[in-house]
This record gives C-alpha cells, structure tokens and sequence, in this order.
C-alpha cells in the first residue's frame, strides 16, 4: 500500500491556513532576519479584507531593514524586564503568567502527541508556539492531520479566548510599525477561524 493512499487529503484551502498560522508562529517567534523580511515583502492579497491586510504587511516590509525589526520585536515583546505587549495566553486570561491555561495546554499537547522542543525555552502558551501548533495539526505534522472537529477544539480552547484581543493590542501598540500590519492580518484571520467554527467547519 502506497503512503498517499494512507494519507488524508489536504486541501487547497487548509494548506493555506497552515500557511498564515506557520507564518504568524515564525514572525512572532523571533526577529525577523533579512530573508524573512524579503519574504514577507513579496506577499500579495486579494480584495478581501485579510487580501489588503497581507498586502499592506507587504508593503511596509518593503521599507523594514533587520535592525529596525529587530529593535521593535525587543520592545514589544522583551524590553527592560518586560515589554509592551505579554504575548501568553494565562497573562491574558488571568492576568498571571504560567497560570491554568499553560497547565490545560500542556495537558492537550501531550494527549495530541505534541512536546515544547528542546531549544525553546518560552512557556508553551505564548502566541508564536500556539500558532505553530495549530497549523502543525491542520497539515498533520504530528502524525494524522487533525480533523475540523479536533482543530475546533484546540482552536477554541486555546486561541479563541484571546488571539484576537492579543493581535488587536499589536496593532495598537505604541512601538508597532511593522507589527501593526502583522496584528491586523492576525487578528483578521483569527475573526474568520472563528467564523467558520462557528458554522462547522472551514
């Protein structure tokens, strides 16, 4: 038996969720180098609202060097003993750090099959790793491709309740430049996921 034929197919459309996830977890993960930002520069949208909002990340790449990036991912996210912006979900659920929601995580990660890697030293319920995470269960990279039932259980058990609120706090954050664009095509996306678990599926 060949391994396509054990293989669920992938859509279309769901690679191209696990796309924005995988991407939203990578430019949130760290500073973006000079190869992500040229990346990020070619991105192009359609006339949807998320179409301009990807379109508008890509033009104010275009004028984003690495230094610069860097020195606002600093200052939003790390700063002198904390930056603007918290990016974990128990800050934002219970205004404490390492609070129930990282425990739950935890406890779904292992049932899924899913462990923290060995260099990452983050708690698991930061913004950048539950993107990542999410996108991994869409294309199956922990083994089978999660179904829409187990994406909308992870999705609104850990993303829901404050995703949108984070990425909202990005775009207005008082030392966002090229972060504003990133908040707003996250927390256009996390609009329409919820959207469509809402109606059942994607």
């Amino acid at each position: 038996m060949s391994l396509a034929a054990t293989t669920p197919e992938i859509s279309e459309e769901d690679r191209l969720r696990a796309d924005l996830y995988n991407f939203l977890g990578v430019i949130l993960s760290q500073p973006a180098d000079e190869m992500l930002i040229a990346q990020t520069a070619g991105l192009s949208g359609d006339d949807s609202e998320l179409g301009r909002a990807i379109a508008s990340l890509a033009s104010v790449a275009k004028l984003s060097k690495p230094r610069a990036v860097e020195s606002e991912f600093n200052k939003l996210f790390i700063g002198l003993g904390r930056g603007e912006l918290l990016p974990y979900a128990s800050y934002y659920l219970t205004g404490f750090l390492n609070e129930k929601p990282l425990a739950t995580l935890r406890q779904d990660m292992a049932a899924r099959g899913m462990e923290r890697a060995a260099n990452v030293f983050e708690p698991e319920d930061n913004i950048a790793s539950l993107m990542e995470m999410m996108g991994a269960q869409i294309i199956g990279r922990f083994g089978t491709p999660a179904d829409i039932e187990r994406q909308r259980t992870f999705f609104n058990g850990h993303i829901a309740p404050w995703a949108g609120h984070f990425f909202a706090d990005l775009e207005g954050a008082k030392n966002s430049v090229f972060f504003a664009p990133v908040g707003t095509v996250g927390r256009i996306f996390m609009e329409i996921e919820q959207e469509a678990f809402r109606m059942g599926g994607t």
